[in-house]
């Protein structure tokens, strides 16, 4: 049900034929479990290692130098004088492109795994009314018509039309769909009648993947699975976009200008020295042809600029991993030269621009006689518990007894909150969860 938003909370009861006092029957549930499938979103599957090798193949360049390096290996089996030195060409060739398809592999397959940690966003379990009883059932077990409850640091694990508000105020955290880091409130009587509404404006919606920061509600599943808001942004990641990126299309047009022109003077060279194919030297015509021909792919292979796949690959992984750094995900390595070609962005402010986690920079406060300032700098910008206070650059230690105002701001801050630091050992970072 998409338009969930736009309809009283009776009127989405009636559509899936639920009482929001007894929940859904057992027939129910594995009738539309038929219908909709299993709340979950499906994994992409990994692209295969070979696949990933050969799109590494596919560039203009790679494919002339593949060229050049299967006519050098085809004329070195047939020259009886240099022996193995004449497969030296072939061989550096061939090793220069398998060490650009390594990077661009490594690269492409590192970015699959990190777009596979948005699995993390979806909820694990869920308080679920069904047959007159609440019960704690796995979240990919839910179907549309669920009633569920959810609590301060809850997360949401479909999107949900509002039924009712068990407190007194209500609100989310949507800071992982829209990037506003201001929670949401919520309204369950609220009905929003612009059928086309911004997910920030449908009010009496809960969407799956975000965080109840206030208070406790009661809901009924809309939509699960892919059908979810977060679903969609799921679908537009893992989407395969196929235009060439401005540095690929002007290396493809090298590319073919490169080919042509190596081409016809490959051509033209072995057709001037026909004359000499006869010569006593060569013994025989065959010979003198082989020997012109070999002369006309060395000069074609002088022409190619071998290092130049080799250095763009190398220069985009660079870049790659400076912004790995600061946790952004390239898929594709073309990809970082799009970016460097943009000259205007148009984009949101807080969770776009900024990382949406507010810390303590500096901690100003009274001495004990009251009669002066005393300065702090705190260490980090994220959530580790890492870092050292100082003082005119001295570290600090022992506040909280040296001083009885620095003990009543930490007693404040330890108090009036609900969250609590969670610790994740395989990225070693700290997040923030309401309790």
């Amino acid at each position: 049900m998409e338009d969930a938003f736009a309809k009283p909370v009776d009127k989405v009861l009636a559509h899936f034929d639920v009482d929001v006092k007894t929940g859904l029957n057992d027939d129910q549930v594995a009738s539309l479990r038929s219908q909709h499938g299993r709340n979950v979103i499906p994994e992409e599957p990994p692209t295969p290692i070979w696949e990933l090798i050969l799109e590494q193949f596919k560039d203009q360049l790679v494919i002339i130098l593949l060229g050049s390096a299967a006519v050098s290996f085809v004329l070195a089996l047939f020259d009886d004088e240099e022996g193995w030195s004449a497969f030296v060409d072939p061989a550096v060739i061939l090793t220069i492109l398998i060490l650009n398809a390594v990077v661009g592999v490594s690269q492409e397959s590192s970015a699959e795994k990190a777009i596979a940690a948005l699995q993390e966003y979806s909820a694990n379990e869920a308080n679920v009314l069904r047959n007159g009883h609440v019960s704690r059932v796995r979240a990919e077990e839910l179907v549309p018509g669920d009633i569920i409850t959810v609590n301060v640091g809850d997360r949401v694990p479909a999107d949900c039309r509002v039924v009712a508000i068990e407190s007194n105020a209500f609100a989310m955290d949507q800071a992982i769909l829209t990037g506003e880091s201001e929670s949401v409130g919520k309204d369950h009587t609220a009905v929003v009648n612009d059928e086309k509404a911004v997910l920030q404006d449908q009010v009496n919606i809960l969407f799956s993947g975000t965080t109840v920061v206030v208070g406790r509600a009661k809901a009924v599943v809309v939509l699960t699975g892919t059908g979810t808001a977060i679903g969609d942004i799921h679908e537009s990641i893992t989407a395969q976009i196929s235009e060439p990126t401005p540095l690929k299309q002007k290396l493809n047009d090298f590319g073919d200008s490169l080919a042509k022109v190596i081409t016809v003077i490959c051509i033209l060279v072995w057709l001037i020295n026909i004359p000499h194919f006869n010569d006593p030297s060569h013994g025989t015509w065959t010979k003198g042809a082989i020997y012109y021909l070999k002369i006309a792919v060395s000069l074609g292979v002088a022409a190619i600029p071998e290092g130049l796949a080799v250095v763009i690959t190398t220069c985009l992984a660079l870049g790659t991993r400076k912004m790995a750094a600061k946790n952004a995900v390239v898929r594709s390595l073309p990809s970082v030269e799009t970016l460097g070609s943009c000259s205007v962005i148009c984009s949101d402010k807080t969770g776009t621009l900024t990382t949406n986690q507010m810390s303590v920079n500096k901690v100003v406060y009274l001495n004990e006689s009251g009669t002066d300032l005393i300065e702090l700098d705190v260490e980090g910008s994220t959530f580790s518990p890492k870092g050292a206070i100082t003082s005119n650059g001295q570290p600090v230690k022992d506040l909280p007894r040296s001083s009885h105002t620095v003990r009543q701001i930490t007693e404040v801050a330890a108090l009036c909150n609900d969250s609590k630091l969670a610790y994740d050992p395989k990225t070693d970072s700290y997040s923030n969860r309401p309790r």
